[in-house]
């Protein structure tokens, strides 16, 4: 198959759970003998350089990158709030300049199948839909607006309105796209039933983000137990809220038990008023690091303490993968699947979350067994190749069935 790849951002570095979901689809579809082709913005704030993306990877993948500003201003922000019913994260992401790339792109070359990774490429189907044949798949990451109303609960004063605003134009847009697509792949098979619930009606495949196995290899030989690590996009809400509930709630409370415990704090793009509020007693922020897989095998216990969200956190398989024992909310774990206390432990407020690390710590057979679990789980359930093959399976069932 020729496949296009629509994004919001460039999926390189691999360093989100975005962009990891949609470049190993890209790879796996390459490995499979599909002939891939990524048409990305470029925004301000992640931009990319073509040379950056390595050689290798554009033999397998061509990516096509479009300069968007996509930039959030106070300006645009309030134009937007009174004089547009868009939500303004959408609205960011409607480009001229995009859209007449991908048109040039569609007239030049005949795809079989684009899809579109996220809520906000769907403007873009009418596009498709004038210069372009293809069977065009809604990739689901999440249920946008979830997110949204999750962030608003846990907001105080004024921004709370204006999140609940946000939620409500996020929802409206996501139910207006409904069924405009032919295929749906949603990431969990939560996300999946919940649009069905707000309406779809076209065939849906659940579709994970795979992980590569053999780049993930669990390494004990430097690890410091016991150790307590969090890693993730520290400039989005929800990890940002969790990790001040955790270390208001919870951190000082388990540095009483454990003077001489530390807390690892891992991720990009951190705001200057986020890394001041970050300044606890043996908490070390480490910022961006160059080798993820590294640092999460050097330490010990992953927490993931959030509060809001939706879709699947790749971090946290990537975790597993690594062998590592995780404490995660509800909210965090959503959509994986995962069995409490087997392959993770859930804590849902912070008597639970405190009393799941210090178990860790007290029990090292229970730690073990809980590593041992997770790296099996992962490769049973989250290899990246027969993820990419069955998806690719569904997408040629509904292309044969066009033709036939």
């Amino acid at each position: 198959m020729k496949i296009l790849q629509l994004c919001n951002k460039v999926p390189w570095p691999p360093k989100d759970g975005g962009a990891i979901a949609t470049l190993t689809l890209s790879k796996g579809f390459a490995l499979l003998g599909h002939e891939v082709h990524v048409l990305a913005m470029n925004t301000k704030k992640h931009h990319v350089d073509l040379e950056d993306i390595p050689e290798n990877l554009k033999q397998r993948v061509t990516f096509d990158l479009v300069e968007v500003q996509a930039k959030i201003t106070m300006g645009g922000l309030l134009s937007n709030l009174f004089f547009s019913d868009l939500p303004y994260n959408a609205a960011r992401f409607i480009d001229k300049a995009y859209s007449r790339k991908l048109v040039r792109l569609l007239k030049k070359k005949q795809f079989d199948l684009i899809q579109l990774e996220g809520l906000y490429l769907c403007p873009y189907i009418p596009v498709i839909r004038s210069h372009s044949k293809a069977l065009i798949a809604y990739r689901a990451h999440n249920v946008e607006h979830e997110i949204w109303e999750r962030t608003a609960k846990v907001t105080p004063g004024f921004k709370r309105f204006y999140l609940q605003l946000l939620a409500k134009r996020i929802k409206q847009f996501e139910q207006h796209y409904l069924n405009s697509y032919d295929v749906l792949v949603p990431i969990t098979s939560r996300d999946g039933e919940k649009l069905d619930e707000m309406g779809n009606k076209k065939p849906r495949h659940t579709s994970q983000a795979g992980i590569d196995l053999g780049a993930l290899v669990p390494k004990a030989d430097n690890l410091e137990y016991p150790s307590l690590f969090h890693i993730g996009a520290l400039d989005w809400a929800p990890n940002q809220e969790g990790l001040l509930w955790f270390l208001d709630r919870c951190w000082l409370k388990l540095l009483q038990k454990y003077p001489g415990l530390k807390f690892y704090l891992a991720g990009r793009n951190a705001p200057e008023w986020l890394q001041t509020k970050i300044q606890y007693k043996n908490v070390v922020f480490m910022g961006e690091i160059e080798d993820a897989y590294s640092f999460m095998n050097s330490k010990a216990i992953m927490v993931v303490p959030l509060l809001s969200g939706s879709g699947m956190r790749v971090k946290i398989i990537e975790g597993l993968a690594l062998g590592k024992a995780i404490v995660s909310t509800s909210i965090g774990a959503e959509g994986i699947a995962l069995e409490d206390r087997k392959q993770v432990i859930i804590a849902d407020d912070e008597d639970q979350f405190i009393e799941a690390v210090g178990e860790l710590i007290d029990n090292r057979q229970l730690y073990d067994s809980l590593c041992k679990n997770a790296v099996d789980f992962v490769h049973e359930k989250f290899d990246n190749l027969p993820i990419a093959e069955a998806l690719t399976d569904f997408y040629k069932q509904h292309l044969h069935a066009r033709t036939s």
